[in-house]
């Protein structure tokens, strides 16, 4: 699932988005009012978590804003604002959850899947296919000739980044910084440990292997010619 958080305090944003990709989620972050509606406007995402208080434009703004644009995708507010008419306040202008700080990070993650749930998605956003293999980004299920293969949060989130570039070369630095938002090399070996391991699920119980490495450049998903 594709995850918009607009929140200015590093410490809550590190917390909210660490987690969220922890569970196999890409999320793209904004620490501004004005970035976060830019990219909030440009759509394309299941859910937006929007703090309320923000610097240059406040999360109700944005909610306003993007609602009257006609994006549909699901709001959740939050704010350090707990009264009855700050809950009603943010729910008028059109987000459809308000959680209050601190919250556990339990709770934003069950509103998060309760919200992508409203919504359904077109089966083209839902479903990635190469061949034979389908990975399902609402449900978070994989299946290769009809046959489920089980993903930790990792494993998922590094083959549907595959998926959605198939039949591309995609480099070991693309990886780092896609899946695990890394944007310095770390110098380990988690990407050829993840591939490894990948490729041990997806491509060693069936006659036809579907990730390929392409010596000096990266690795590519797809059927072979």
């Amino acid at each position: 699932m594709k995850i918009l958080l607009i929140e200015d305090d590093s410490h809550t944003a590190a917390y909210v988005a660490d987690g969220l990709r922890g569970q196999g989620h890409e999320v793209d972050h904004s620490a501004t009012g004005l970035d976060g509606l830019s990219l909030a406007s440009g759509g394309g995402y299941h859910v937006m978590v929007i703090d309320r208080m923000l610097p240059g434009v406040d999360g109700l703004t944005i909610v306003k804003k993007i609602r009257a644009a006609g994006i549909r995708a699901p709001v959740l507010l939050l704010t350090t604002l707990g009264g009855i008419n700050d809950r009603v306040e943010g729910l008028e202008a059109g987000a459809d959850d308000y959680l209050t700080k601190p919250f556990a990070f339990v709770e934003l993650l069950a509103r998060v899947n309760a919200l992508a749930r409203r919504l359904p998605l077109a089966e083209e956003e839902t479903l990635l296919r190469v061949g034979d293999l389908e990975l399902n980004r609402l449900e978070r299920t994989v299946t290769r000739a009809g046959e489920s293969i089980e993903l930790q949060p990792q494993e998922f989130r590094l083959l549907e980044y595959l998926m959605r570039n198939s039949g591309q070369v995609v480099t070991r630095t693309m990886l780092l910084q896609n899946v695990w938002d890394f944007h310095f090399d770390p110098h380990t070996t988690v990407v050829e440990t993840h591939i490894s391991r990948l490729r041990a699920k997806i491509d060693r119980d069936f006659d036809e292997e579907l990730i390929h490495t392409v010596r000096g450049s990266g690795y590519s998903l797809g059927l072979s010619r």
